[in-house]
């Protein structure tokens, strides 16, 4: 099925209820001028599906099918999260739940800020970087679906910085902007976030 014809459909299933994420779907989604209606899966009564995949990849897709298969319409899904390398990429594909609880921000902040204290070392900064995957399938058994990868680059701060954005947002560390993207603006940061670049290459298959 191309573009086309699940565009011609009418409405894509957005397979996520993170109340961030979808505002900032929604936002990218109005600047796309789709001709499609876009419609969270809460507004369904769609739960979240379970993430038991081991990697961004596996987990959109996973999401992206629970999502298509209770609502029987093409469904696109997000999963992402930061990836730390001298953690061994953690938290990664359990970002959102790596202090215990999904969704917790602070605690999982506090715990990130604890496992790199072993690691801190005056004027060497830590690396990490943020990954979204994003999935799209035209149904619920689509055996080719479509892949767009994001990823963003940056440090980890000591201390939590900016009051915008959400999840690890305050730690991470934007050099090349001297600011954090948390204290970035969502207009700004939907063009180069991880998320954004995700979006981006799904622009471009539609146009193709």
């Amino acid at each position: 099925m191309s573009a086309q014809d699940w565009l011609s459909q009418g409405t894509l299933v957005l397979a996520s209820n993170n109340k961030g994420k979808i505002a900032e779907f929604e936002k990218m989604f109005a600047e796309l001028n789709l001709p499609v209606d876009v419609i969270p899966q809460g507004k369904l009564n769609i739960e979240d599906a379970i993430e038991d995949g081991l990697s961004f990849i596996e987990n959109a897709i996973i999401k992206a099918r629970h999502a298509s298969r209770i609502s029987g319409k093409p469904a696109i899904a997000d999963d992402s999260g930061i990836c730390v390398p001298v953690l061994g990429g953690a938290p990664g594909i359990y970002s959102a739940r790596y202090a215990g609880e999904h969704g917790d921000d602070a605690a999982n902040n506090v715990k990130l800020l604890e496992n790199l204290k072993a690691y801190r070392q005056d004027g060497v900064t830590i690396e990490g970087m943020f990954v979204c995957v994003l999935a799209l399938v035209q149904h619920a058994d689509d055996p080719l679906p479509q892949i767009f990868q994001g990823i963003w680059q940056g440090e980890i701060l000591e201390q939590a910085r900016g009051e915008n954005g959400f999840g690890y947002d305050p730690l991470f560390w934007l050099p090349e902007l001297s600011i954090s993207s948390a204290e970035i603006s969502k207009e700004e940061k939907n063009k180069i976030s991880h998320r954004g670049q995700a979006m981006q290459l799904f622009k471009a298959s539609l146009q193709n």
